[in-house]
């Protein structure tokens, strides 16, 4: 566990709060060692660079939640037969993330996506932002991240964008390399199209998934709902 001493009196209520709640949900397929590394472990990749620290054991809880549940995957402790895409770009703060929104929007729970970059930043583009709320899909409440082995592991596909070498390859996985224009530093305007693209794109990918298409989000859950800032 983090540090408590070096976090206020709501920090550390939500920190406790969160390793209870992954103790609930994996208690039985990992130890409480395990649970309490991974929770460690995602605190520490957002403690140096997040924007807004209150938020800090949600992010790390919700990050250490998506890694349990690729390492429960990969290990054979649990695997519902259901599609894993991974979406890759540099900071995870656009291309990526439009994908998983158009993802999300029209697989719903009959696939799962996650989304990484390779140097994340510290929030979403605000111009993707509303470029997907034009749309209807909210992704305001999501944050940028790293990608981990097991994550990497779990996927059945994975799509980069922009990553070039620092990229991970594993042997045997299915990759799909989708070149886009990067919306840093573009306004809204600019980013439309490369919102449309990737829409079409994922669209695509579904197909050859055989997953069908829906038109319902994902109902939110603690493993993708968003985080309200």
């Amino acid at each position: 566990m983090p540090d408590l001493d070096s976090l206020n009196p709501d920090q550390q209520l939500a920190l406790k709060t969160a390793a209870r709640n992954l103790k609930d949900q994996f208690t039985g397929t990992f130890s409480v060692e395990t649970i309490e590394l991974f929770l460690q472990t995602s605190y520490d990749q957002f403690a140096g660079r997040a924007k807004f620290t209150n938020f800090l054991p949600l992010m790390a809880e919700r990050f250490a939640r998506q890694r349990l549940s690729a390492l429960a995957r990969v290990e054979g402790k649990h695997d519902d037969g259901v599609p894993i895409v991974l979406f890759l770009c540099v900071h995870n703060a656009g291309r990526s993330q439009m994908a998983l929104g158009w993802f999300n929007h029209l697989a719903g729970d009959r696939a799962i996506a996650w989304s990484g970059g390779s140097e994340p930043s510290t929030e979403i583009n605000p111009a993707v932002v509303e470029a997907m709320r034009e749309k209807g899909i909210d992704i305001a409440g999501e944050f940028p991240k790293p990608w981990t082995n097991e994550i990497l592991r779990a996927a059945d596909v994975v799509v980069t964008m922009g990553c070039g070498d620092a990229c991970p390859i594993f042997p045997g996985k299915r990759y799909e390399d989708w070149e886009l224009d990067d919306p840093e530093g573009k306004h809204v305007g600019a980013v439309r199209p490369i919102r449309d693209e990737i829409h079409a794109r994922v669209r695509g990918l579904l197909a050859s998934l055989e997953v069908p298409v829906g038109l319902s989000p994902r109902l939110p859950t603690d493993a993708g709902g968003a985080l309200t800032i």
